[in-house]
C-alpha cells in the first residue's frame, strides 16, 4: 500500500507474526497453567492408593473382630473341667477374670507360636484381650501376601454396667476394639460388643 504525497511516496507494511513481548507472555501463562495441572496430578497420584489402603485396613479389622466375637464368652476357659457347669468365676476349677486374662503361654491363635500348631488354640474371648500381630497372618499363622506392612491389635474392656444397665455385672458385656495400622501410618479402629447371653456364657 502506498500513500502518495506531493513529491514522494511512503510504503506502509502490515505487521506479521507476534512480538517478543507477546511470546514471553504466552510462555509465562502456559507455564503457570502446566504447573497447576502437574500439581493436581501429583496430589491425585500421591493419594490414589489411600482408598485401597483403607479398604485393606477395614477388611483386616472386620475379619479379626468377627473372629473374636465368635469365640465363646464363658465364665471359665473352655478347657476348664468346670466350663460346662460354672455360672460364675468362683465355679471354675482355675478361677480367672475373663476380660483381663492375657492368653496363657500355652495357647495360641490358630498355629501361631504353638507346638504342635493349633493343639491348644485361642478358644475364649479373653484369650484376645491383649492380642497383637505384625505382620498380618491368617488363622493358621501363615503370612498373607500384600499385607506385610500392616499390623493389628485387640483391646477388650468390660462395659456391662453401661451396656446392660447399672444393675448388671460389669463384665457381663465387653467392648472389643480392633485397631489396624496401615503401612502409611494411618490407623483404623473398629468396635464390637459381646454379651454373656446365657448362664454358662456360651
Amino acid at each position: 500500500m502506498y500513500i502518495r504525497l506531493p513529491g514522494c511516496s511512503i510504503k506502509l507494511s502490515r505487521q506479521a507474526g507476534i512480538s517478543l513481548i507477546e511470546l514471553i507472555m504466552f510462555i509465562v501463562i502456559i507455564s503457570i497453567a502446566l504447573a497447576g495441572i502437574l500439581l493436581v496430578m501429583n496430589q491425585v497420584t500421591a493419594h490414589s492408593s489411600d482408598a485401597l489402603v483403607r479398604k485393606q485396613s477395614e477388611a483386616i479389622a472386620q475379619s479379626l473382630l468377627e473372629e473374636v466375637e465368635l469365640m465363646p464368652f464363658t465364665w471359665c476357659d473352655p478347657n476348664d473341667p468346670s466350663a460346662v457347669s460354672a455360672t460364675q468365676y468362683a465355679g471354675c476349677t482355675t478361677p480367672q477374670n475373663v476380660y483381663t486374662q492375657a492368653s496363657p503361654a500355652t495357647e495360641s491363635r490358630g498355629g501361631v507360636n504353638s507346638v504342635p500348631a493349633g493343639s491348644n488354640p485361642y478358644d475364649n474371648v479373653a484369650d484376645y484381650s491383649i492380642y497383637a500381630m505384625s505382620p498380618i497372618v491368617d488363622i493358621n499363622g501363615n503370612g498373607i501376601a500384600g499385607l506385610e506392612g500392616y499390623s493389628a491389635r485387640v483391646a477388650i474392656v468390660p462395659i456391662g454396667g453401661i451396656f446392660l444397665g447399672g444393675a448388671a455385672d460389669n463384665d457381663a458385656a465387653l467392648r472389643i476394639t480392633v485397631t489396624v495400622i496401615a503401612p502409611n501410618g494411618a490407623q483404623l479402629q473398629l468396635d464390637g460388643y459381646r454379651a454373656r447371653y446365657a448362664p454358662k456364657g456360651i
